[in-house]
């Protein structure tokens, strides 16, 4: 099988963005400190700040990062699943040898 299940694809995004929010720490922590205290002003005074944030998240996040992290998914899901295939197979025969 050469697909992720909607759980898998969910738990690949959280765990992707999760690390494309530690490496871009720097920048998201520039774009709070810019946050802080405001409200209304936020949308222009911080402006190039959320769009440096924006642009280190989708190196991580972006469509073309996605389908590399999922094609070593599924490598790595497939080759579990052959190991475990490989391993009942060899306890299948052990058992029915006399």
């Amino acid at each position: 099988m050469n697909s992720l299940s909607r759980r898998e694809e969910d738990n690949l995004l959280k765990a992707t963005k999760s690390y494309a929010l530690k490496k871009c720490d720097p920048v998201v922590k520039e774009f709070a400190d810019c946050m802080t205290g405001r409200l209304i002003s936020v949308a222009w005074a911080c402006k190039d700040k959320l769009r440096v944030v924006e642009k280190c998240m989708i190196q991580y996040t972006g469509p073309d990062s996605m389908e590399v992290i999922r094609g070593e998914y599924l490598e790595m899901r497939n080759a579990t699943q052959a190991e475990k295939r490989k391993r009942f197979d060899e306890m299948d025969q052990t058992s029915t040898t006399p």
